[in-house]
Parts: C-alpha cells; structure tokens; sequence
C-alpha cells in the first residue's frame, strides 16, 4: 500500500537566503502560485518577524492561495510567533513553525542555556502558537548533532504539548544518511505519541548529503520532507525538491508516493532560477542543462537504440521535450547520423565516413558543434564532393 510523503518547500524562506537572491512581495506571490500547482503539500512562505517587507510577502500569499498549507516561520520567542499568527491568519491552511537549538554545541554556546530551559522554552512556545493555529510545527534546530535520548525527550514534551509536525534538522549537514535514519527510527520508537504527528526531515547539503538523508528519514518513519526548487539555500544548499520526487517515484519498489506534478519541475525550476538570478549548475540532477544530454559516442549509440539503455528518467516526465545528443569529438557515427537526420539533409550512405573524419576535425577545432556548425559543414562538403 502507497504511503503518502508531504512535501514542505521552504524555497521562499530557507531559498531566499542565498546572499543576493532575494525575492520582492511580486515575485514570492508568482513562485507561490507556481509551488501550487506543482502540488507541493505545505509552503514556507517566509519569516514575519524579520522585516515589514516579509511580513506582506506572507500576509499576501496567505491571503492568494487556497490549497497548501501556508506556513509562517518563528523563533521560540513570544513576539515571533504572534507576529507569525497575524501574517496567516486569513490563510485557509495556516500552520506556524516555531522551535529553537537542541545540540549542546547550540544550547550552551549560541542559546547561552541549559537542556532543561530549552525543553520550557520550547513547549511554551508551541502552546503559545496552539493559541493561534490548530497546526503548528516543532524545529529542534541542530538536532542532526543532538543526541538522540535529549532529542526524544524534546520532542516528547512538544508533542505533549501540541505539536502537530516535528521537524528534526539536520541544520549543519553533519550527518551520514544511516546516522540521520537512525536518529528518526529512534524518536519512533522511544517518544510517546509520536504516532500521532507527522515527522518532518530538513536537511542542508554541506556535505552534498541532503538528499541521502532526506530519503533515509522517509525510509525510517518521516512522512513530510522539507526542501527546496534547484536545492537553493543557505551555504552549500537545502535538500533538492525535484531530486526527492523523482527518487521516491523511480524506485517503484519504494511505497511512498507525492502530489507532485513531475511535468512542472523543469519549468519551475526555470522559474526560480530567473527570478532569484540563480543559475542551475548544468549537471545538476533533473533539472540541469545537461541532465538529458549525451555527447559520450557509446552512450548516444545507446540512448539512439533505446532511450532506457542511458536514461531512467523519460524527459517528457519532468517536462522536458527530449534527449539532447550533443556532438563533440567523443561522439560516434550514430551520432552524427541522427543529428544529419534531424537536420532533414538527404546525405548518400557512401559519403557518411568521408564526413566522419571531416566532423571530427571540425569537433576537434570548435569543442561543440551545433546545428549551424553541421549544416555548414554539409552543405560544404555536398557542393563540393558530389557531382
């Protein structure tokens, strides 16, 4: 039986704080209603507290969209989340996200407390926002570096205290995805009533391992992943939301299933990238310029046989109209003789090597070369060896 994964994106909170990336009221409205068609379960759509400018962006999206949650983020701090409260309360799925560190290195370096005042300070806040909102989510920041017997404590006494999602962060990206899973397995089974919440992964890519980890959460009792378009976030980035789908809905012998709309990934990652000024790194996973382009000649021989043999993701299912074959001094005859057929220029089968060696020559000169470059080359050769 399929078990449903929510997907929670933080690209307009968590996204926004690459340096220089940031997005006006407009521009967050126009991501939002794209996130919304893409399906996504919950949006983050932003921090109240930290700017006027931030507040309306929220208040304004709450007030736009009518299927995801709508998400507000907050400290443990009594002002944050009333702010918070104000922003979504005309929104038809409010929720507000509050929580605080859990790590000793947090607690007693950053926080300057101790365990047991972070456990307070923690339940009062998810009563405060109880007052507000019937939803409301526990952070317990740094917990991929807490301990897992403080970290089950914590959360016990949210979720005793009203917590309806709790969200364990791996914040630094410290952990390796059997360390992260195990971690979730832990609160499974030792937190009582956690069978009565959703347990939320968010983890950052310092390591390059969100992802990873995010999976293993699922793997291990998490039911709602935190992330974001193109993995944009703060340092090295979030976990990536098309890379979790696409991950979840290829290994078929996995029983999780999303909302997600795979045909819209491409345009909106597109979307993001333009307007947060962002580009994607061309052999980014899914999304990247590159992700179905081939120039390899073994491996465009056999992408031209049968798409299969290179590819496990069909373009058209994240919204990409097709395989690239790319030519490039590593590129074979079937490559070339795809690309001519393309171009609709009847070539004589006796003319094919005499081209070949002609084509590597120009690919050995110019890297890549395009349709313009092989047209040129042709007609060349046509006016000038056939009579």
């Amino acid at each position: 039986m399929d078990t449903k994964v929510d997907i929670f994106d933080t690209t307009l909170r968590d996204g926004e704080q690459v340096p220089g990336c940031g997005l006006n009221k407009e521009e967050k409205i126009i991501i939002a209603k794209a996130l919304e068609q893409l399906g996504v379960d919950v949006i983050e759509a932003g921090f109240p507290i930290s700017s006027p400018g931030d507040f309306e962006s929220v208040k304004a999206i709450a007030e736009t969209l009518k299927e995801p949650t709508i998400c507000a983020l907050s400290r443990a701090v009594e002002k944050d989340i009333t702010t918070a409260a104000e922003a979504i309360k005309n929104a038809v799925k409010p929720r507000i996200h509050t929580g605080l560190g859990t790590s000793d290195q947090h607690i007693f370096t950053k926080l300057k407390s101790t365990r047991e005042q972070v456990i307070e300070r923690g339940v009062k806040a998810v009563k405060l926002a109880r007052k507000y909102v019937g939803d409301v989510e526990f952070y317990a920041e740094d917990a991929g570096r807490t301990d897992n017997e403080y970290l089950a404590r914590v959360i016990e006494a949210v979720v005793a205290a009203g917590a309806t999602v709790v969200n364990i962060p791996d914040t630094t990206g410290y952990c390796l995805p059997e360390e992260y899973g195990q971690k979730i397995k832990y609160l499974v089974d030792h937190v009582k009533g956690i069978e009565n919440v959703t347990i939320s992964t968010h983890c950052h890519n310092d390591l390059g391992l969100a992802t990873a980890n995010s999976i293993a959460g699922v793997q291990n009792g998490a039911r709602q992943v935190e992330c974001t378009v193109n993995g944009c976030g703060e340092r090295a980035g979030n976990t990536s939301l098309e890379e979790v789908v696409m991950i979840l809905r290829k290994h078929r012998w996995l029983p999780y299933t999303t909302n997600i709309v795979t045909e819209q990934l491409n345009p909106i990652s597109r979307l993001v990238s333009e307007t947060m000024g962002m580009p994607v790194q061309p052999n980014k996973a899914i999304v990247g310029a590159n992700a179905f382009a081939h120039s390899s000649g073994i491996h465009q021989d056999g992408v031209i046989k049968n798409r299969e043999n290179y590819e496990i993701i069909d373009p058209n299912e994240v919204g990409v109209d097709e395989s690239t074959i790319v030519l490039t001094a590593r590129s074979g005859r079937a490559a070339l003789a795809f690309r001519i057929k393309k171009l609709g220029i009847e070539v004589p089968q006796q003319e094919h090597d005499a081209i070949y060696q002609q084509f590597l020559e120009l690919a050995d000169r110019i890297k890549l070369v395009r349709d313009e470059d092989l047209r040129t080359l042709l007609n060349q050769y046509l006016a000038t060896s056939i009579k």
